[in-house]
């Protein structure tokens, strides 16, 4: 990026262990470097798991009033400045679903229905506090198209759920495991982080070498990939970190707001 004169001109950040701890809010000094950045003229693109509606705080959080952000794993692209997808990438559950009751036949499922909240088999740890919540059947569940199913299963480990996932397929999907408990996110095949990233680049037209995204989750590989540098944060696991180019302060020491104040003082 130095070559190029100046700082990265598409930054893609996770949000989660990434811009903040989870139940916490973003430090004054995140806040100010992302803002330094926006005004120097990057684009900087929130990219997430996170759904639309619980993504649109930290979107406001951060001062980011237009632009765009990936949300739901890159699944649900979103103009900031009014608040809407500009497209999602949906897919039948119902398959996905269906092989993984076989597998895990406790496992609790929810699906988003965009902007508007989750439907879900039952309850779980972190439930969204934002939007409609509803519980159904696994028939109801299934009987729609959504840009992601997540699983969580409740008598299970994480480690167990590797183990079984490990020659594990599921029928037109793509699937990533969570990265401190027995959850999964499943989305349409091919669908991810870099894949999305990767679409906005060249609609913006930025060059792959100006590229940069700092991440700390196994669902933000694709998109540490994709980047010319990629930050992993220190309290990634370590599989994360080891194919980073480069490993950040954590979270809760404004690892992000030290990489970018390299090429964006405020």
């Amino acid at each position: 990026m130095d070559v190029l004169g100046g700082g990265p001109r598409l930054i893609a950040l996770d949000v989660d262990g990434t811009l903040l701890e989870p139940g916490s809010p973003i430090s004054a000094r995140v806040v100010g470097a992302v803002g330094a950045a926006v005004a120097a003229g990057a684009h900087v693109v929130v990219t997430t798991g996170r759904t639309l509606l619980t993504t649109k705080p930290v979107l406001a959080e951060l001062g980011l009033v237009d632009g765009h952000a990936l949300c739901s794993n890159g699944a649900v692209h979103v103009d900031v400045a009014r608040g809407e997808p500009v497209a999602v990438q949906s897919f039948d559950p119902a398959p996905a679903v269906a092989a993984l009751r076989k597998l895990f036949p406790e496992m609790i499922f929810a699906v988003e229905r965009v902007d508007v909240g989750v439907w879900a088999t039952g309850t779980s740890p972190g439930e969204f506090s934002i939007g409609e919540y509803l519980l159904v059947d696994h028939e109801e569940l299934s009987s729609a198209p959504t840009p992601r199913l997540n699983g969580w299963w409740p008598e299970g480990s994480l480690e167990d759920m590797v183990g079984l996932l490990a020659t594990f397929e599921l029928p037109d999907a793509s699937l990533v495991h969570g990265d401190f408990g027995p959850w999964l996110t499943v989305s349409r095949r091919g669908v991810s982080k870099g894949w999305a990233l990767e679409r906005l680049r060249t609609a913006l037209r930025v060059p792959p070498e100006a590229t940069l995204a700092i991440g700390d989750g196994h669902n933000d590989r694709e998109m540490l990939r994709w980047a010319a540098h990629s930050v992993a944060m220190a309290n990634a696991p370590a599989e994360i970190r080891d194919m980073a180019d480069e490993v950040a302060d954590g979270v809760l020491d404004d690892g992000v707001a030290k990489v970018l104040e390299r090429w964006f003082p405020h």
